[in-house]
């Protein structure tokens, strides 16, 4: 099923603590993945750039909103315990607790103005946003990720564009970059020397030259499908090659995914949109705008406070 937002998880989260006790936070993600029925693979799925698990993320802002608020305390480390405010709360509340609760309490109200400040850098209202569901972390990821897609767009875009040619150029920068090729002057001379039909280059896998990879690289209009790869793959077993890389500017047909599935030879294919993807990851044809150092709280600091 779904896993709810974080401002969903506030009540459950809160009930979770109405026995007075004291709660482990790694116990308080097992019981709320049991009453919204996530299995395994729910509490595996995790959040774009692949640092945090979603559904731990999302409790942890829970909590932290919620404690804000006074409804919770943490004693120690990793431990949280409710208040005499947080019982009433709920007695209050039986339906939701969301930020337009929270926004009730002086507490809350001076946290998001205090947070407000620092984002707009002057006084600002108390107002809460209802359709606040994401995380600060789901927010900035997404909006990460967002601009990732656009960029890498735009670098298929400017590949199509160009002269046939700059393809061999990018691949040439991207196969070095990746570790593989030797030098970017060997790699310039081995992608193109070859005339043999289907292989376009021949690159080191490794500096040493131990091994080596075949290549094909073309700019295509419509779906390569499996005719192609076959040539390719008579290609390599004419030169008796275990390895090969075909690279498109446009993508595969499920038949040809499904044959290299199947073949002995090794064979990977890179479309137009795992090219770019590649690119950015390895920062050929894109340069760095912006950096920014998220930072957490350091809670063995804290510790023995």
């Amino acid at each position: 099923m779904p896993i709810p937002d974080f401002q969903t998880l506030m009540r459950p989260l809160l009930q979770a603590h109405a026995d007075g006790k004291e709660h482990l936070n790694r116990d308080l993600v097992t019981h709320l993945a049991e009453e919204f029925g996530l299995d395994e693979e729910d509490r595996r799925e995790m959040l774009p750039s692949g640092r945090a698990r979603l559904f731990d993320n999302r409790i942890g802002w829970a909590k932290s909103h919620i404690a804000q608020a006074g409804l919770l305390t943490s004693p120690r480390r990793a431990i949280s315990t409710i208040t005499a405010r947080g019982i009433d709360a709920l007695r209050a509340h039986p339906e939701r607790i969301d930020l337009r609760i929270l926004n009730d309490y002086d507490e809350y109200r001076e946290f998001r103005n205090r947070r407000k400040m620092v984002e707009d850098g002057e006084n600002a209202a108390s107002e809460v946003d209802p359709q606040e569901n994401q995380t600060p972390e789901e927010l900035l990821e997404n909006a990460y990720f967002k601009v990732r897609g656009q960029i890498e767009s735009e670098l298929l875009a400017q590949i199509k564009s160009a002269a046939p040619e700059f393809l061999e150029r990018v691949v040439v920068d991207l196969v070095v970059r990746m570790g593989y090729g030797g030098s970017r002057k060997d790699a310039g001379e081995a992608l193109g020397r070859s005339g043999d039909e289907g292989i376009d280059g021949i690159i080191k896998e490794d500096p040493l030259g131990l091994d080596i990879i075949y290549l094909q690289a073309k700019r295509w209009e419509g779906t390569v499908g499996r005719p192609e790869i076959q040539k390719f793959a008579g290609a390599l077993q004419g030169q008796r090659a275990r390895k090969g890389i075909f690279i498109t500017t446009s993508t595969f047909s499920s038949d040809a995914l499904d044959y290299v599935s199947r073949i002995e030879t090794k064979i990977i294919l890179i479309d137009g949109r795992r090219l770019t993807k590649l690119m950015f990851d390895h920062g050929v044809g894109v340069a760095t705008a912006s950096n920014y150092e998220v930072k957490r709280i350091d809670s063995d600091y804290f510790t023995d406070a």
